[in-house]
């Protein structure tokens, strides 16, 4: 079988990769796009909220509150489980995120990922349409609900910081809550709506239907094991069903498993993961849900998905590979049906996914420093569905020698030493 050839090799077909992948293509690249499964989209792309968070200025740091962490800390508090046996292995993690999540440091995060943040909406509209699937993409934003005054208060505050950057956002009483979702139920101090973000019915969908842009394009997507990648010369070379492949440049966009490439390439970098959830139920007889609809105070989020009502969870700290453990899904759900109408699951159980998030809540884009033709775009915490266009078209523009549209420096491996 003869060696297949290419001039980059993207291994990791979730939103971040095909992002990547069709920013170099576009740019006179050819491209082969390399993942484990046969369709792009299967992993973390496939099992979010669908959001593409424009509005979302601010990343999401870890707690400055002492109560709050108390909370987390006794698993009092529906957002966030831990696995009292893998703390040893993450509680390391966690101080450096404590560490990077100081106002000053937060600050810096934020505004270092402001420009791709406001680039995400862009880019994404751009696909869609040469994608061809505007049934892919509502422009409804979302709502968040808050069942306290006190932390009503507390995201009026937050809107009114964002606000400084652009973001739009309404605050609303309880009548103008039914206005925009008669079926919801409950007693709400109020609730914010963010307009501008869009929202994806099918995010595993949007990722298959760029894929097969890139294809339409010229692209070459195979099948293969990102884990026998071996440097060769001045070339790299890995294993595909296809037969062995080689090219001058890689791109790592493994998301929670980029670390089978970087660790046995000598990196140490503080790749982490968000564990979460999510399980499919019908509405219940006419109701509908119009918009994606955080209760936070309760810790889920519904989003009105192609497959169902899809109820997320949020983070649960644990090692990638550990049987799933979807309490977060069982606690929310009696409190979800008491929101909103749900019917049966269409589901036979949770899925279950990993968030790849470093410290400071930034990704990894940029070069390698010790290995020629290795490039790195992973690491996108809880945005690799809004940013993977974004950082793509960044990346292709390091790539490619032209001058990034945003300041490459805060995303560099070597911030981490």
């Amino acid at each position: 079988m003869a060696e297949l050839k290419a001039d980059v090799l993207v291994l990791g077909a979730g939103m971040v990769g095909v992002g990547a992948a069709l920013h170099l293509q576009k740019r006179g690249r050819d491209v082969v796009l390399i993942d484990r499964h046969e369709l792009a989209g299967e992993e973390t792309s496939y099992g979010n909220g669908g959001l593409i968070e424009c509005a979302s200025v601010f990343p999401y740091m870890f707690p400055r509150d002492a109560g709050q962490i108390l909370r987390y800390a006794l698993l009092r508090a529906p957002q966030v489980r831990y696995h009292f046996s893998d703390l040893p292995v993450f509680l390391p993690w966690l101080v450096r995120y404590f560490l990077a999540s100081s106002p000053e440091r937060a600050l810096h995060s934020a505004m270092a990922e402001l420009p791709l943040i406001q680039h995400s909406l862009i880019e994404h509209e751009a696909l869609i349409e040469e994608a061809n699937v505007p049934e892919l993409w509502r422009r409804t934003g979302w709502i968040k609900l808050f069942r306290s005054d006190a932390t009503l208060a507390t995201a009026v505050s937050e809107l009114e910081r964002a606000r400084q950057y652009g973001v739009a956002g309404e605050v609303l009483d309880a009548a103008a809550i039914a206005a925009r979702e008669p079926h919801l139920s409950g007693a709400f101090s109020g609730a914010v709506h963010f307009p501008a973000p869009g929202f994806v019915p099918d995010p595993g969908g949007l990722a298959k239907a760029y894929a097969a842009l890139f294809g339409r394009k010229g692209g070459r997507y195979l099948v293969g094991d990102a884990r026998t990648l071996e440097q060769s010369g001045t070339r790299w070379r890995l294993a595909t069903l296809e037969g062995t492949i080689t090219a001058r440049e890689v791109v790592v966009a493994m998301g929670p498993w980029s670390d089978q490439i970087f660790a046995p390439l000598g990196y140490s970098i503080p790749l982490a993961v968000k564990r979460g959830y999510h399980l499919h139920m019908k509405a219940s007889g006419n109701a509908v849900l119009h918009h994606p609809v955080l209760d936070a105070d309760n810790g889920y989020l519904l989003a009105p998905m192609n497959r169902g009502i899809r109820i997320t969870t949020g983070a649960e700290f644990a090692r990638r590979d550990a049987p799933p453990t979807p309490i977060q899904v069982e606690r929310a759900l009696p409190r979800a049906h008491a929101l909103f109408p749900l019917g049966e699951p269409v589901d036979a159980r949770p899925w279950m996914g990993a968030r790849p998030c470093l410290p400071d809540m930034l990704p990894v884009i940029g070069k390698a420093p010790r290995h020629s033709g290795l490039w790195f775009d992973f690491g996108h915490q809880h945005h690799g569905l809004t940013l993977g266009p974004a950082t793509g078209r960044l990346l292709a523009e390091m790539m490619t020698g032209e001058t990034p549209f945003a300041d490459v420096r805060p995303f560099a491996v070597e911030r981490f030493g």
